[in-house]
Parts: C-alpha cells; structure tokens; sequence
C-alpha cells in the first residue's frame, strides 16, 4: 500500500486529561498521516507535552479515543508505544546520570543488547546524524547539549514509524540542526511520521507540512507554515500582537562590575573541556553575550562564575573585589545572580514548591532573618514572580516539577531578577520558552541593563545574541575569542568562530 493510500498514522478524537487545578487538554482532536511532518503549537502550559505524553503511554487520557493506523488502541505504556511504533525525545531528558551513554541508550531498547555491538551502533549511527556521542561515557559528566544528543539518537536507533519531538534543538548548534533536519525528512520520505514541538518557528516554517495551534489545553487552529510568517504563527499561538523590543539607544556603560581575568581552570572530566586564559570585562549598562558550541567550556565557565567551584581569587572580579576564591553565597553577597542552564536540579529543586525554591538563593535578600524562614514574605515574592512573569503554576505552594519546561524557566529567571543584581549571569535564558515568553525575558534583560546591571549571557542561540547583545564573544576549545560589538560582526563570522576557526587565543582588548 503506497503512502497516499494508507490510513492516518495517528488519530486523536476527543482527547481530554484533568489534573486537580487545571485541564491539560479538553477535547483535542489530531489526524497525522504517513509521512507527514506535523508542528504542535503553543505557549508554555497550552497541553502540548501532556498530548504527547498521552500518545507515548506514560499519561492516561480522562476520556477520549487513539486511532493507530487505523485502528483503536489503548497505550497503557512507554513500553508499549514502542512496540507498535512511537518513539519520543522529551524536553526534559530521561537519563540516569550515573550509567554511561550506552547504558542508558540500553535502558529504551526492549530487547537485551550486547554492549559491545551497541556501543559501535550508537558511534556510527550519531557520527552519520552529525550528533557524535561517545558511548562509554557517564552521562552526569555530559553538557545540556550532549545529553539531548542522547536522547535523540535512542530514539531513532528504534526506527520509530512515530517520532515525536519535544523542543529537540533547543541546545543544538545551526549545523547540527541542519543535519537533524536533513535526517528528519529522510525518515518522513521513508514514512516515517514525526509529530514536532519547537518554538522556534522558522524551524517550523522550514520544516514542517502542517501545524496545530493549542491555546488553554484546546485546538485553536490548523496552519500551513510554509505560507504563514514567524510573525503570524506567533500570534496565532498567543492570541494577541508580538510586543517590540525597546532598547535605549547611545547608551553609556559605567564601571567595570564582573572582570574575568586570565582564568585557566583543567577539568576534572576525562572528557570535559579545560578553560585556558580567559580574559573578558563586562561593565555596568552592558550585556555581553557568549556563543559557542555545547561542550566547548561553556559548562567549567559557569561553574567557575557562579562559585560552585572557587579558584583563585584574583581570577574572578566582582565589582573590583577579589571573588575568585569565594562561593556562591560570597558571590551573592557581592551582588551576583545567577541563572544555570539546567532548570530541574540546578536552578531548582524539582520536589520543593515554588516558594521554597526562592528561598534557595533569597534567603539574604529579606526572606529568611536571623536564620528563621519569613513564610508571609516568601508567599509574597512568589506570587510576584509568578504574575510578573506569567508563570502558569497553581500557585506558590506548586511543587517545581509539575510546571512545564517552560514556566520553569520563566520562574527561575524572574526568581534571580528580583533579587536585584549588580551582576547577573545567565545560560540559556530562552531555552524552550514560547515565543512570548522569550520576548518579555529578553525585554527584561534589556531593562535591566538600562537600569546598570551588567549583564553576561552564555547562549546557543546567535539571534537572541545578536538582539540583545552589546557585544559578543565565542567560547571554542575552552578559548574565549575578542569580544566584538554587534555591529562589527556578523552571525556568519561568529558560527565560524563557533566552528574553531581562528588561530590563536584572543586576549579582551576593551580597557578595564
């Protein structure tokens, strides 16, 4: 039976999952067909990641009917939407950090593998997709980057007929994303379906056949993409007009407040990546912004801004002071903030309430006082935070883990940036956020360098760079590139800098 004349791969009737303070999805209805590329649309809790959570098994639908190459089925299981077929990569990674690359890809297959023969597939299979993996290595020692290339190579070593993506090149670099696109429609010209998450929407536009828009757990509308504007999907996900940044032009940057001076860190990861000689001032009323492929030093840099792992003094300044040899709460005290790329975990304890966590990194900010916990105030500033930055929760009391990817995100940064930082770092600002939210966290950090923040981003993604950035710099090989003003360079030179294209290390060359 030829493509054109086979039954939908996938039919959703009716698909609708309460929880106790919100409807996920209420009546959705979805049709897929062989060899189709479909788009899923929406803000950050509009019920995309519960209806696919729905088609892999691991989220029982209230009421509702799944059709599966024509047929009715019930999936009771993971397990069990891998034997008719569905494979999924989630947006948040479904990895044991303690087992190796190859262990965990053993862990998805259902039938017993010899590690050998499998650690030589994953090589060549992640070689080929242009997303290399080294197989014996741990993944607790892999960045946010590596780990995603994880999850996706243990789904296609499963020649799925469905492949469902959520948010899969969120920490990817463009070439790496060009190669996932390339291998994306080789499957969907064999048949293979692939139901496809992103808010990046000129990879919709570019990808994709079809769109469904769901906006508070319901379909809101279908769309072509490859006829619809960024513009134009992006208000049919939000209902309303995109905002405009509004950045303050001819600024004046002040005093230096974080200098980074001849930092050399080795790593203590066989595979991990040493820092050597990094140099980089970043002033007051400015934000600079670092580029780089995943695994570059981007991950030993944060650990060594942040304070989880202290150095020498002289290596980190905090508005002239000697911070090197200083923890996190030291930096804190100095007026640091800062914000990991790792949401769950890292940036928040997944188990704790909302509240709890602000309490995390609030405590010397008025929520704790001669060490007792201020309940009322904490309450307080969540609430805040959540109504300042739309964050879709339940409320304060709402444990981390039951807000989407997204929300999590949007509370993490609203978190830091009510702390009112001198110096805030922060990694991935945008990483799977809807494009409303990206807008008004990008706004913000505008905002906040108006007001004489300083302001230092690590980002994959060379368009948020370039629209917020004063100027930029590229990580490779654990080097740091001259940091150069935005409009005396291009996202072309900066993805060959990316790509390690230069000859020697650069030294920062703006006065201190």
């Amino acid at each position: 039976m030829s493509l054109k004349d086979a039954p939908p791969r996938l039919e959703l009737s009716g698909i609708t999952k309460r929880y106790p303070s919100v409807i996920a999805n209420q009546d959705i209805d979805l049709l897929v067909q062989p060899g189709e590329i479909h788009a899923l649309l929406g803000e950050n809790g509009a019920g995309k990641s519960t209806l696919m959570k729905i088609v892999y098994g691991v989220v029982k639908p209230d009421t509702g009917s799944i059709f599966w190459n024509g047929q009715a089925v019930q999936i009771r299981s993971p397990a069990q939407a891998r034997t008719l077929g569905i494979g999924m990569v989630f947006q948040h990674f479904s990895l044991f950090d303690t087992l190796t690359v190859a262990q965990n890809i053993a862990l998805a297959l259902d039938q017993k593998q010899d590690m050998q023969a499998l650690s030589a597939r994953i090589s060549e299979v992640s070689t080929r997709y242009g997303l290399p993996l080294e197989p014996d290595r741990l993944v607790h020692l892999l960045s946010v980057g590596e780990r995603q290339r994880v999850e996706i190579v243990r789904c296609l070593l499963q020649e799925p007929q469905l492949l469902i993506m959520d948010e899969p090149t969120s920490v990817l670099t463009p070439q790496a994303v060009r190669k996932l696109f390339e291998t994306l429609r080789r499957l969907a010209a064999e048949g293979c379906s692939i139901l496809y998450i992103s808010h990046k929407l000129d990879e919709i536009r570019e990808l994709c056949d079809t769109a469904t828009v769901l906006r508070g757990g319901k379909v809101t509308g279908t769309a072509n993409p490859k006829i619809e504007s960024s513009k134009s999907l992006a208000e049919l996900m939000i209902g309303k007009e995109l905002p405009a940044y509004n950045r303050t032009q001819q600024r004046q940057v002040g005093e230096p407040r974080l200098v980074i001076n001849d930092l050399s860190r080795a790593t203590d990861d066989p595979f991990g990546t040493s820092l050597e000689h990094i140099q980089l001032t970043v002033h007051a009323g400015e934000i600079i912004g670092i580029a780089g492929v995943s695994g570059n030093g981007q991950q030993e840099l944060l650990y060594a801004l942040s304070g989880e792992k202290p150095g020498i003094s002289t290596e980190v300044l905090i508005k002239g002071q000697a911070a090197g040899g200083l923890d996190a709460a030291g930096r804190r005290d100095l007026g640091l903030r800062f914000v990991p790329e790792e949401r769950l975990g890292r940036g928040a304890v997944p188990e704790m309430s909302l509240e709890l966590n602000a309490l995390l990194t609030g405590y010397a900010n008025g929520l704790s006082k001669s060490g007792f916990t201020q309940y009322a105030k904490i309450r307080e500033f969540s609430k805040a935070c959540i109504e300042r930055f739309n964050v879709k929760a339940a409320g304060p009391e709402a444990a981390a883990k039951s807000l989407s990817g997204g929300n999590v995100q949007k509370y993490i940064v609203g978190r830091e940036l009510m702390l009112n930082p001198e110096v805030l770092v922060i990694a991935q600002p945008t990483w799977g956020v809807d494009v409303g939210a990206a807008s008004f966290i990008r706004q913000t950090l505008l905002d906040l360098s108006n007001t004489g923040v300083a302001v230092l981003v690590i980002s994959e993604e060379l368009d948020e760079l370039f629209e917020i950035c004063d100027r930029i710099a590229v990580i490779a090989a654990g080097q740091l590139s001259t940091a150069k003003p935005v409009a005396e360079t291009s996202i072309e030179e900066i993805g060959l800098l990316m790509g390690g294209m230069r000859t020697s290390p650069a030294t920062e060359q703006r006065a201190i």
